[in-house]
């Protein structure tokens, strides 16, 4: 079986980001090994296929995308890990589900190596915590399939400004509470949690072989 790539991008524009990921998509052959792909991005709200212009819910500078991928309105910057998932589901005996189902998974499990309790939730994908404050999301995931191909994945939240989520309902949820790791972990950093997560991404679909930095 071909194996699984992870490539660790640093800080990058989302637009090219995406455009790379189709282009990806649309060249696989039945060869092609899976990749997984890390990236942090500067400031930029993405809007799902299902997402609504009155989600976004103040006015601000930061750009907005509308893409391809499911769901409605998130939000990405520095100090958020983002693990874009390029994998073909049909080599690997996965339907979207199973992914969806897996990816929060591996989000869970990185918590738990941290000593935080995390869950998802069958109607809402991602994942969530319950803090003192109540329930509140510290993980996005949404994805594309194309030609039985995966791309777009999660977003976790690990030590950034998360004042944009104000601005927003987060993933179509007016008032959903949104936290991240440092606020449980004083030292979590989004460098060393993304190596971490993308272990736990690989064990939950097939063995890590090779991980190597992109260019785009």
């Amino acid at each position: 079986m071909p194996e699984l790539i992870i490539k660790q991008l640093g800080m990058l524009e989302y637009e090219p980001t995406w455009r790379a990921m189709q282009t990806f998509t649309d060249g696989r052959s039945a060869d092609t090994p899976d990749e997984i792909w890390l990236v942090e991005h500067p400031p930029v709200y993405t809007q799902g296929q299902a997402g609504k212009p009155e989600h976004l819910i103040a006015a601000t500078n930061i750009p907005v995308v509308q893409i391809d991928r499911g769901g409605q309105i998130t939000y990405h910057g520095p100090g958020q890990v983002v693990a874009y998932v390029l994998l073909d589901l049909r080599r690997n005996g996965l339907g979207v589900r199973e992914l969806v189902r897996k990816l929060e998974q591996s989000v869970i499990d990185t918590l738990a190596d941290f000593g935080v309790t995390a869950y998802g939730k069958v109607d809402a994908p991602g994942v969530y915590v319950n803090p003192k404050l109540g329930e509140a999301k510290i993980a996005s995931l949404g994805l594309r399939i194309r030609k039985g191909c995966s791309y777009h994945g999660l977003a976790l939240n690990v030590n950034m400004d998360l004042t944009p989520f104000d601005w927003i309902n987060p993933c179509g949820y007016a008032g959903m509470r949104v936290t991240q790791l440092s606020d449980f972990v004083s030292d979590a950093t989004s460098v060393t949690i993304a190596g971490k997560l993308a272990e736990k991404i690989a064990s939950q679909i097939k063995p890590l072989t090779e991980t190597e930095p992109l260019a785009l």
